[in-house]
């Protein structure tokens, strides 16, 4: 008697939506079984890797880091064109790091050419993402919808307090939201009913669960995140089943390990090779536990993580 596998039966599905427009256009989601369990469902769009860049030239990210931007960081549109050309990008993610009230502070007329400039730049999809702030975030994503119009971009992060502003922007103006909760299962389902009260539709919605770097609180994501794709999947869970965006490379490489040198901490041996291999677990992790949209940031890691799912899809 030949041995069969058991296999899981599944209910759900997640739900599939398009980034961008035109010929560039991406499908995420569609899956009808637990992240590259193959055999057991269908993956009919693997997950998709974006690189992040900033709206201005970091002064805090590690040398290493730094290093393959070292001519493009001063100029966001240049910038995403090397991601998108030499390096495979699939997705854009514009962080409005200026606009923290606790840091540059500046006002969404300083960004938003910034964001429209971006856009122009490359032809894959663009993801706009704030700092979490409610008064900046709205202000600015509110302006750069209007100025984006037509291109569906994705905006993001939405959260409870200002949900109600950004999302009616994007409804305006047809682009895509990122609903975001702190690393919570039954807030990610509440902020998702919010949303579609509101009039946004599931294919205009995909979740950041919030994502914690390695040593940092991943495990608290990971958790999370499997319990979205549980109740989406075998419990049927129509409100878990957009696909997932995970910040990650912005999470990584502030972790204090990511950005020591080599002088101030010798036994963790070489300093670029560190943090390459940090951001890459951090991304096994993230795929495992069913990311979608997966954000990073050094060229290297991104390298890594697209051999791993060439070999695991």
């Amino acid at each position: 008697m030949a041995f069969e596998i058991t296999k899981q039966k599944y209910t759900g599905k997640v739900k599939e939506l398009v980034l961008g427009s035109g010929d560039h256009a991406i499908k995420v989601g569609g899956e009808s079984c637990y992240p590259f369990y193959t055999f057991e469902g269908e993956i009919p769009n693997p997950p998709v890797i974006a690189m992040e860049i900033w709206d201005h030239k970091p002064e805090d990210w590690a040398p290493a880091c730094l290093k393959p931007f070292e001519d493009v960081a001063d100029n966001a549109a240049a910038w995403a064109k090397k991601c998108v050309e030499e390096y495979g990008a699939e997705i854009i993610v514009l962080q409005l790091k200026s606009i923290d009230p606790n840091g540059m502070d500046k006002s969404a007329d300083d960004v938003a050419p910034i964001a429209k400039s971006v856009i122009d730049a490359v032809d894959v999809p663009v993801v706009i993402w704030g700092v979490a702030s409610h008064e900046k975030d709205t202000e600015a994503l509110k302006k750069i919808a209007e100025l984006c119009d037509g291109h569906n971009i994705v905006i993001g992060p939405l959260e409870e307090g200002d949900h109600k502003a950004i999302g009616a922007a994007a409804l305006a103006y047809k682009h895509t939201v990122g609903s975001s909760s702190p690393i919570d299962v039954n807030l990610a389902k509440q902020l998702n009913i919010l949303l579609g009260n509101l009039g946004i539709q599931d294919d205009k919605l995909i979740i950041d669960p919030t994502t914690g770097g390695l040593g940092y609180g991943m495990e608290y994501s990971y958790s999370v995140m499997e319990r979205i794709r549980m109740a989406s999947l075998i419990q049927g869970d129509d409100k878990l089943q957009n696909p997932i965006i995970n910040n990650l490379g912005n999470e990584i490489w502030k972790c204090k390990e990511a950005k020591q040198s080599f002088e101030e901490a010798p036994e963790l041996g070489d300093p670029e090779k560190r943090g390459i291999m940090m951001e890459a677990i951090g991304a096994v992790v993230m795929l495992l536990a069913g990311s979608n949209v997966l954000v990073m940031r050094h060229p290297e890691a991104v390298k890594l993580i697209k051999e791993f799912m060439k070999n695991l899809l």
